[in-house]
């Protein structure tokens, strides 16, 4: 029997470049933590990842502006690592492990997160918090996530 499969729930915690999957073997409101795995990919600004140009461009009185906004590149990588922290979960669900399930993440994180679920995995998820916990140690996730 593997660590989450003994747990009461799967607690994931995650930004726009890392993921902490833990196991939660404690009793609420005491969670006891530990990780079963972790992963992050950083990611550079926007400028490092390259540059496009914008479309059309409108001429009025003195200022030229863009009809369309630049394409964030850093903000897509970031929903990208956030789909695959989603498949990771769906491949965990899809394993049996999970019953219940806790998603911490930054507000804009959670959200893309949440879409990124499927209907059997949002089933298991019974609660969320919109905090940015990802870097702190174990002891003081499981503080945030008690209250």
């Amino acid at each position: 029997m593997t660590q989450l499969e003994k747990a009461n729930r799967l607690v994931v915690v995650c930004d726009g470049a890392k993921a902490l999957f833990l196991a939660d073997g404690g009793i609420a409101p005491a969670p006891r933590l530990s990780v079963v795995e972790s992963f992050s990919e950083p990611h550079p600004g926007t400028a490092a990842l390259g540059t496009d140009r914008p479309g059309r461009v409108h001429e009025s009185a003195s200022t030229a502006r863009s009809a369309m906004e630049e394409t964030d590149l850093h903000a897509e990588a970031e929903a990208a690592f956030i789909g695959r922290v989603a498949q990771r979960i769906e491949a965990l669900v899809a394993g049996g492990a999970p019953r219940r399930i806790l998603l911490v993440a930054p507000p804009k994180a959670l959200g893309t997160l949440r879409e990124a679920l499927s209907a059997k995995v949002k089933a298991l998820v019974d609660g969320e918090l919109a905090k940015d916990l990802v870097k702190l140690p174990l002891e003081e996730i499981g503080r945030h996530i008690a209250s």
